[in-house]
């Protein structure tokens, strides 16, 4: 039975290929609000658990044409608007000459874009969290590997999700993680 304060459940293992057997046999279950905390990159565990590819690189390119856009309408505003000088015959706005300046914009709108998007997409700050709670979930900047299940997730269900997590191999430990 799930009680209101009853953030999910959270699974312990010892290795990386015990993690990745649960991670799939998770993500084959159906579930969609869990999440995987392991203490280094695990290549392929993204393709475990069926993450898609993130937004951030439309994002950042969006930021860079808005930076190279804004760039080069800033330089045509000031030097052929706002105040023309005319020099030797020379045309009020050329593009090469005003290359350094849009290449700089793009980079730093593109770099914000970057850091914002990331944190957005990533909900961070988050300075708080129901697995802070949990005494061993302290061992997963160590050298443990967790599954995390939320009990918002829309098909959990409290005792066939614990008969799912309890039959997987591996597994150290299964605790009911509160809020």
């Amino acid at each position: 039975m799930t009680t209101p304060d009853n953030y999910g459940y959270l699974v312990e293992f010892d290795n990386v290929d015990d993690l990745l057997a649960g991670a799939e046999t998770v993500r084959d279950a159906g579930f969609t609000r869990w999440d995987a905390h392991t203490p280094f990159v695990v290549h392929g565990l993204d393709r475990a658990m069926g993450i898609k590819p993130t937004k951030l690189p439309f994002l950042v390119l969006f930021g860079g044409a808005v930076g190279l856009a804004g760039g080069v309408a800033l330089q045509w505003w000031t030097n052929a608007v706002n105040y023309p000088y005319q020099i030797s015959g020379k045309p009020l706005f050329s593009l090469p000459a005003n290359i350094p300046v849009a290449f700089e914009t793009t980079i730093l709108v593109a770099a914000i874009m970057a850091l914002v998007g990331m944190l957005g997409l990533n909900r961070l700050p988050q300075l708080y969290h129901p697995l802070f709670n949990s005494s061993r979930f302290r061992k997963a900047t160590d050298d443990r590997f967790f599954i995390s299940i939320e009990a918002a997730d829309p098909i959990f269900d409290a005792e066939a999700t614990r008969e799912l997590l309890e039959g997987l191999d591996g597994r150290l430990s299964l605790e009911e993680v509160q809020s």
